[in-house]
Parts: C-alpha cells; sequence; structure tokens
C-alpha cells in the first residue's frame, strides 16, 4: 500500500505546480504583455515573474527599438505576436487569443507592475473567482503613479460604473487583472484603446460572473512616457460606460472575440 502510495507522488508534482508555500495549482498561467517601444523596462518586467509561469504572450505593437530582441533574450521561449492593429485594447485581444493557458494574467510593459503580486491573483482565481481584479485603491494596495486629476476621474468614472452596472469596484482603469480563458467565451471585446480594461470590467458583471478585487500597487514606469492622455482617454471610458448602459440584457452577444481567428503573426 505504501509502495503504492509512493508511486502515485511522481505523478501528483508533475501535474500540479507549487506557487507558493501553501499552494500548488495545476491550470497553467499565461502571462499577456503588450509592448511598444518597451525595450529599457522589460528587463524589469520580466526579472519579477514567477518561474512557474506557463507562458509570456509579448504583443509587439511594431516598435522601432529592440523590444522584441530583448524580450526574446530575457526569455528565448517567449511568444512574441506581431500586432496587426493599435491601441491597447487591440494588443491585448490579440495576446488572449494567443494564450495555451487557463488562466490569463494582464501586465503592463512599463516596470509599473509588480510580477510577484501574480500569485495573488492566482489564488483569487482557483479560490472560486472568475476575475480577479487589481485595485490600487482597496486595502493593501496603492499607487505611486497617479496624478491627483487621474484619481479624481477613476473615482467618478468608477462610482458611475458602479451605480449602473451593479459592480462594487473600488478602481476602474487599472490594467492588472487576470481571469480564467473561459471567460471569453462569455463577453465581447471589441475596443482598440485604453478603455479596454474598462469594457472587460463592464461586460464580467452584466455576464454575472465572480469577480474578487486583489490589492495591487502601481509603480512608477520605469523608462519613457505614457502614451496614456487623462482627458482624451477619459472621454473613451465615459463613451464605453454610456455606450454599455444602453445595452439590453438581450442584446448581448453571447460569442466572445474570435479567439480561433488570426490576429497577427506569432512567433
Amino acid at each position: 500500500m505504501a509502495d503504492e502510495s509512493a508511486a502515485r507522488i511522481p505523478a501528483f508534482s508533475a501535474h500540479y505546480r507549487a506557487v507558493s508555500p501553501n499552494l500548488a495549482i495545476a491550470p497553467p498561467v499565461s502571462v499577456v504583455i503588450p509592448a511598444m517601444n518597451e525595450a529599457e523596462n522589460l528587463p524589469y518586467v520580466f526579472k519579477t515573474l514567477p518561474e512557474w509561469i506557463h507562458e509570456v504572450v509579448l504583443v509587439d505593437g511594431n516598435s522601432t527599438d529592440d523590444t522584441v530582441r530583448v524580450a526574446r533574450e530575457l526569455r528565448p521561449d517567449v511568444k512574441v505576436v506581431k500586432q496587426v492593429g493599435k491601441g491597447k485594447g487591440d494588443a491585448l485581444i490579440s495576446g488572449f487569443a494567443a494564450c495555451t493557458g487557463e488562466i490569463i494574467v494582464m501586465v503592463d510593459a512599463d516596470g509599473s507592475a509588480d510580477g510577484e503580486e501574480i500569485v495573488s491573483y492566482v489564488s483569487a482565481l482557483v479560490g472560486g473567482a472568475d476575475f480577479a481584479k487589481g485595485s490600487r485603491f482597496a486595502n493593501g494596495g496603492g499607487t505611486d503613479d497617479m496624478t491627483p486629476v487621474r484619481k479624481l476621474g477613476n473615482w467618478a468614472l468608477c462610482g458611475i460604473v458602479n451605480r449602473k452596472f451593479g459592480a462594487r469596484y473600488t478602481d476602474l482603469c487599472y490594467g492588472y487583472n487576470a481571469f480564467w480563458k473561459h471567460c471569453l467565451d462569455k463577453i465581447v471585446l471589441d475596443c482598440s484603446g485604453f478603455e479596454i480594461e474598462t469594457l472587460i470590467n463592464i461586460r464580467i458583471v452584466k455576464a454575472g460572473l465572480r469577480v474578487q478585487e486583489v490589492p495591487s500597487h502601481e509603480y512608477n514606469r520605469i523608462h519613457g512616457v505614457s502614451n496614456l492622455s487623462a482627458v482624451r482617454d477619459g472621454i473613451r471610458v465615459l463613451k464605453v460606460i454610456l455606450k454599455e448602459k444602453a445595452v439590453p440584457r438581450s442584446h448581448r452577444r453571447p460569442q466572445a472575440v474570435g479567439l480561433n481567428a488570426r490576429r497577427g503573426e506569432v512567433s
């Protein structure tokens, strides 16, 4: 009997991966990183990613620097997706389509996210959540990057979403999130810009999926300048919220973005 138990241990160990001293998981985890001219920041991003990650999918937005070369040097098995369209939303959708993991984590390429927090997101998902939403304003979270104007705008837009859609978010416009890939079968992603996070947040709630917020700390971008514009992108987010308000339940499309469709060359 003891021999039989011992014989089962290798199979268990091969199937489950330890992600913390108290947690081992079976589902593979994909990390999607949209990047355009982030060669200087990628070393900081990659070095915090846990070793137990199944794959890293880098979506290159036609960078003119050494983003792709640096990524391949840092992680030879990185999957690079050549973005066909434009915008962060388009890049993320392309990255999602290339993922083979059961859990997908969204990470920005500017060095503002700490990859060591991924274990908290994964813990929330294997604990029963469908969508683990990063929050800079939940207890334990924080931000070094947001200006007072951006905080005010995020607070106001978050309040509108909570009132209109019955959500209980403490943060809205934050790109560090994770979800089970099967969630993409229940929501449609059809925007191209920075408003993608808001669209995901709203449609996850409208689809009745289980949300758990994960406290997260956002650090300053390490190198370069963000393409984010508080006013321009704030208006785009507001337009998404107002447009979603007008979508009746009976008209919600059951199919997600065409994940089987070709969305850029993968190498």
